[in-house]
């Protein structure tokens, strides 16, 4: 038995029918079409993020799926091709736009041209630079140029200071996981709040440096860390200031508390904890795991005293399952050979670096070297699969 097509005039008579039953088939038969339509539209979309770009099916659906009324696959061909032209690696494109997907329905000459040529005549980009940067950094393809993107970069241009080339600033912006151009008002706001404790000139350049955070931050929470800072003794014109507000910056009062309790735990006094951290900030950004290991390895295995730790923090930075334990094991298996003339300094060998370490206290040894290698690689092996 055939199955037989509604023709035209009599779709179109359903569509007006005012009967119920009729209405409801009426809707049902547009739905089936529209889901069809939309469907092969889509299937167009898909075939271009795995033809074009070169996605695999699994991340080309991920992205497909956050567009499902895509109509056409017209804008994002034609902006593969505009980031080609410019010299962008595939891999670099599939980055910028899987981060950041929506960019592939901006209108390439309208909307990102102007930007690409702002970067490169403000700050002197070379073309062959672009991909890198907005690949690192797609952010700075996605926001208004004239509102946000351009006061913004003119603002961190005038707190970074005199850069030859710009080269630096460029860097520290493809470095920066944070969206500095989302806020030229925040900016100006923080900038002048840290001039206002101090924190001025070159301080403020390194500030962006090592934290740019810091300028994004609300009010209330920047106060709240600089004055936390400044309590614990540290100068607005300290070389460590940036470091120790990054570390009680990316945490909360309750987390830096319990670090300093480690500390405390043994028999570290409260001065003593505060000279620790004005001397190495960066030490209590480490987990508190690894600090209690850290205190426990060099006070009781190594038999330091706390003097040490307190003239010296930055030993408990040190990576502990990859340089400090396996460095130790090397320096037991050479004093049981009793192959050292003159005693070494656990606490030099460990400010060593790999190929110096290598060569004086295992390659140099020859007869031993394998017994020694192993007793290096074969603890970092260990802590490896552990991981």
């Amino acid at each position: 038995m055939k199955t037989r097509t509604l023709s035209p005039a009599l779709l179109r008579f359903f569509a007006s029918s005012t009967s119920p039953t009729i209405g409801f088939l009426s809707l049902f038969s547009s739905s089936a079409t529209t889901t069809n339509s939309n469907s092969i539209s889509h299937s167009d979309f898909l075939d271009c993020l795995t033809n074009t770009y070169k996605f695999t099916k699994t991340h080309a659906l991920s992205i497909s799926n956050r567009f499902p009324s895509i109509k056409s696959p017209d804008k994002p061909q034609s902006l593969h091709s505009f980031f080609r032209e410019l010299g962008f690696s595939e891999t670099q494109i599939r980055t910028l736009v899987f981060s950041s997907s929506q960019i592939l329905f901006y209108s390439p000459n309208k909307t990102l041209k102007p930007k690409v040529e702002f970067f490169k005549q403000e700050l002197g980009v070379e073309t062959s630079d672009l991909g890198k940067l907005f690949s690192k950094c797609p952010m700075l393809l996605l926001h208004s140029l004239n509102e946000k993107l351009v006061p913004s970069i003119r603002i961190l241009k005038q707190i970074y200071g005199h850069n030859e080339n710009n080269r630096d600033f460029i860097r520290v912006l493809g470095k920066c996981k944070w969206d500095l151009v989302t806020d030229p008002q925040r900016l100006l706001a923080n900038c002048a709040f840290l001039e206002s404790f101090g924190i001025v000139g070159p301080q403020l350049s390194r500030m962006l440096k090592i934290y740019p955070y810091v300028f994004l931050m609300k009010e209330s929470r920047l106060g709240d860390v600089i004055s936390r800072v400044l309590d614990m003794g540290f100068s607005p014109d300290s070389r460590m200031i940036h470091h120790a507000v990054q570390t009680v910056g990316s945490m909360s009062n309750e987390t830096l508390e319990k670090k300093f309790d480690v500390l405390r735990s043994f028999g570290f006094s409260e001065c003593e904890c505060l000279l620790m951290f004005r001397k190495a900030p960066s030490m209590l950004r480490v987990s508190e795991e690894k600090l209690k290991l850290g205190l426990d390895f060099f006070l009781s295995t190594v038999g330091f005293q706390k003097s040490v730790l307190i003239r010296t923090p930055s030993l408990l930075m040190h990576g502990m399952e990859k340089r400090v334990i396996p460095r130790y094991k090397v320096l037991q298996v050479l004093k049981s050979k009793r192959l050292f003339k003159n005693k070494p300094s656990f606490y030099t060998i460990l400010h060593y670096k790999e190929a110096k370490f290598l060569e004086e206290f295992i390659l140099k040894f020859r007869d031993d070297a394998e017994e020694l290698l192993e007793a290096y690689k074969g603890h970092i092996s260990d802590s490896t699969k552990g991981e």
